[in-house]
């Protein structure tokens, strides 16, 4: 069994197209077909169900990949220790976030510590970092709201209030405080769903009586002030992203119904470099100054 076979597997298992997958590998489909055929003769049972170009992972296949998966990560990790033993002051840096509006902060602040450090950001979907947290693709992911249980491991860094950012030409724009209910009849603009703040707001909003009317909803967060201000709608913004220079009037949500919960989540068996470690130790005192400001 070949190393480069288990790359190909778990490349056409994630998939399940073996068009995508050679695209994605850049090799050609009868090369990949042929080293996938092998792989199943050299295990003595077939992988795949195929029907017609689709392909399926069997049960062998799932079984097959978990062994696979883990195989690969662990060679990884082996690999970026080295790295940081024979070269501490380089290596990469790979992260993922939910919650985005404090990462220019934290990264600046990291950057001074590691000026030549190479780092990587996704902004994801929780389901979506979730996956690449099993897969050992990232070191740390920056999520609200938090996940915990089986591989990961969640560490709460903040409580994050938030606030209701409406125009300055709005009917609410006098006010310093809003409960939920007042809202029913607003058109709002905001993320979709699957980002972690809109879940949160549209389950408290349920909650309390009544389901937010959207007009706007796009994988942007930061996009959301452009639209509160050209008066498109109003919109749910967390407290560590709004802007003092922008034309809009933030208000508090009374009886702090609305607080998202940011995390530092990694995976309890993927090995942290010194970076990452540095990298943790910047978050964790870049929130403790943010939550000194708050009381």
């Amino acid at each position: 069994m070949e190393l480069l076979q288990l790359q190909y597997f778990i490349t056409v298992a994630r998939l399940e197209h073996m068009t995508e997958a050679a695209q994605s590998l850049h090799v050609t489909q009868s090369s990949l077909s042929k080293t996938i055929q092998r792989l199943e003769e050299n295990l003595g049972v077939p992988l795949f169900d195929r029907v017609g170009r689709k392909l399926r992972l069997n049960e062998y296949g799932n079984r097959f990949l978990q062994r696979a998966e883990r195989a690969l990560f662990e060679l990884e990790q082996g690999r970026q220790e080295l790295s940081d033993l024979s070269s501490p002051e380089h290596g990469a840096l790979k992260l993922a976030v939910t919650a985005a509006s404090t990462l220019p902060h934290i990264l600046r602040e990291f950057r001074k510590k590691r000026p030549n450090l190479q780092f990587h950001v996704q902004m994801l979907t929780t389901q979506e970092m979730v996956m690449l947290l099993h897969r050992g693709e990232v070191d740390f992911c920056l999520s609200s709201p938090p996940i915990d249980g089986g591989d990961i491991e969640c560490e709460i860094v903040f409580m994050d209030p938030i606030l209701v950012a409406v125009p300055l030409g709005h009917r609410l724009a006098d006010r310093s405080s809003i409960s939920l209910i007042e809202l029913r009849n607003e058109s709002f603009v905001g993320v979709k769903k699957g980002y972690g703040t809109r879940d949160l707001v549209d389950s408290v909003c349920e909650s309390v009586g009544f389901a937010p009317s959207y007009v706007y909803e796009g994988n942007e967060p930061a996009r959301l002030s452009a639209l509160v201000e050209a008066e498109i709608g109003i919109a749910f913004i967390p407290s560590t992203a709004r802007n003092s220079r922008e034309a809009i009037k933030y208000l508090q949500v009374e009886n702090h119904e609305l607080v998202r919960e940011i995390a530092l989540l990694r995976h309890r068996t993927r090995y942290l470099s010194r970076a990452a470690l540095e990298f943790r130790e910047v978050v964790i005192e870049y929130f403790r100054g943010l939550s000194a400001q708050t009381i």
